[in-house]
């Protein structure tokens, strides 16, 4: 088990912790359109647009699906080298963790559990596509979150719930 936050107050005594049950592939895909042509191209770097999204939601049983989307473009001279895409998933238990704190702990913390795997996926993918293995920068998931909360809340006026 992790702790969550030293400074967050403990619920019922407990301190708060996270517990990863599984952690799987929900969905991948991977496109080399233009191979092997694109493979045999010197030159520039390829130009990459990255997108990150994080959903969670809570399961009859208390535990909670955590899914982590990553989805690369990489383009040289407005064509496709690649696409990836990845949403990979986790089962997590929290135990101690206040309501106010929940949706953050879901958004922000369990995403960084799931990154390092989700990262190396990629790079695998990637790798064997026959590209140099695609190594993610870090991510930060708080930003992250924080962008996607304000979005939610411009697009309906109303607060984001997890």
């Amino acid at each position: 088990m992790t702790d969550i936050d030293a400074g967050s107050a403990p619920v019922g005594g407990a301190a708060p912790s996270i517990r990863i049950l599984a952690q799987f592939v929900r969905d991948l895909s991977f496109e080399n359109p233009r191979a092997p042509d694109s493979l045999r191209q010197a030159g520039a770097q390829p130009s990459i647009d990255m997108q990150v999204e994080m959903n969670a939601r809570g399961r009859p049983d208390g535990l909670f699906e955590v899914d982590l989307k990553l989805a690369a473009t990489a383009t040289r001279e407005n064509e496709v080298g690649f696409q990836v895409e990845l949403l990979y998933g986790g089962l997590f238990e929290l135990t101690a963790v206040g309501e106010e704190q929940l949706e953050a702990v879901l958004l922000v913390e369990c995403p960084r559990f799931l990154f390092p795997f989700a990262r190396r996926i990629i790079a695998d993918m990637t790798s064997e596509g026959g590209f140099p293995p695609f190594m993610i920068e870090p991510i930060d998931f708080a930003g992250v979150y924080a962008a996607q909360r304000a979005q939610a809340e411009a697009g309906s006026g109303q607060t984001y719930d997890a």
